[in-house]
């Protein structure tokens, strides 16, 4: 089993506007193997030894970064936390906290000293949904499966969820005649499921109000299209056919994860070929300065950005200007990282993506809200 626990947009926010006289940003490949962890704590204890050599070739206060050292060493010690891990670990500490999160996605090990975390491989790990909901429909039967990497898929009490076709619009049959005198058959037989689905539609929607969860449509024909035509719910595309009334929730969730691959790689396409769309309108561009410029004047609509490509050097707060470092010190951060967050906090849409999937193998690609 994974356990996994993801960041939510208000704490990426927080983290963003975090500032303090060192922050530590660790990632570290894990594994779920809880006898094979031994070698992800030997990787974080050199890491954690690096990240404090910065810190002292810095001048950094040694009270302070005994504090650090501390926290971190405390971490390192508990072997209860690592008994649960999933593929990957955030931590961000500084001297006066530390946070963690364990990550679905696999990330390569790397630190980072600066004045504010290192959030990139965050957004990565919440821009690819983990978790989702699946509506297994029929006409015999509904049920809303929450599907999760960290525990077994499991029902959700969804009140006034109708239990079937018929009893949602009092009949014993749906196959009778509608109210408007239309003919028995599959005419009123469409009549009727519309009714139910209208049922289920409106149950559901406090329910996914609440949730950045995606919902997937597992139903057999006509049924699931019906219900993409009739509910208001964003369904994403791509569905679990077959009738679900003998699938169990493990058997939903493994089916569940390849369509929601799909649907990712579905989005990536299409952000490229919007992209192709406003480059020629002179919306885009790949330049790591005039990103950073866009970025601190709110002036991102979208960004796809390398998660793991490290570009050290400052950007200036008021202007963006950005002023390279030829090396990742104390002194410097994450540049791309730096944009990436401003973006974030302007409303922009952020991804963190691998190169192969940026417009023209750069460190970004950003879609601007005017012309340059």
């Amino acid at each position: 089993m994974l356990y996994v626990d993801l960041p939510a947009k208000r704490d990426l926010q927080s983290l963003a506007l975090t500032r303090s006289d060192a922050c530590v940003s660790i990632y570290l490949a894990t594994t779920p193997v809880s006898q094979n962890i031994e070698r992800s704590r030997i990787n974080l204890a050199n890491l954690i030894k690096a990240a404090i050599v910065q810190l002292d070739q810095k001048g950094f206060d040694k009270r302070r970064a005994a504090m650090l050292r501390e926290q971190l060493d405390d971490l390192l010690d508990d072997d209860e936390f690592w008994r649960h891990q999933a593929h990957s670990l955030a931590i961000l500490a500084t001297p006066d906290s530390i946070r963690t999160w364990r990550l679905a996605n696999r990330l390569v090990d790397l630190f980072e000293v600066a004045d504010r975390f290192h959030l990139k491989p965050l957004l990565r790990a919440i821009a690819f949904p983990h978790s989702a909901y699946v509506l297994a429909l029929s006409e015999n039967a509904v049920r809303l499966v929450e599907v999760s990497p960290d525990i077994p898929a499991a029902d959700v009490h969804v009140p006034r969820l109708p239990k079937d076709a018929a009893s949602a619009v009092g009949k014993s049959t749906i196959n009778d005649r509608s109210p408007s005198g239309r003919v028995h058959g599959s005419e009123g037989q469409k009549v009727r499921l519309a009714q139910f689905v209208r049922q289920i539609d409106a149950a559901l929607r406090p329910i996914l109000a609440a949730s950045d969860a995606p919902l997937i449509l597992a139903a057999a024909e006509p049924l699931a299209s019906l219900f993409r035509t009739v509910s208001t719910l964003h369904v994403i595309n791509g569905t679990i056919g077959g009738s679900p009334d003998r699938t169990t929730n493990a058997e939903l969730a493994s089916a569940a994860r390849p369509v929601l691959d799909a649907a990712y790689a579905r989005e990536i396409e299409n952000l490229k070929k919007l992209f192709e769309q406003r480059a020629g309108q002179r919306r885009t561009t790949t330049d790591v300065s005039d990103a950073a410029r866009a970025a601190t004047f709110g002036g991102i609509d979208t960004i796809l950005v390398d998660m793991d490509t490290l570009v050290p050097g400052t950007v200036d707060e008021a202007t963006g200007a950005v002023t390279f470092a030829a090396e990742n010190d104390a002194a410097a951060y994450g540049v791309v990282d730096e944009i990436a967050l401003r973006a974030m906090l302007s409303g922009a849409r952020v991804m963190a993506v691998r190169k192969d999937d940026i417009p023209g193998g750069k460190e970004l690609a950003a879609i601007l809200r005017s012309p340059i």
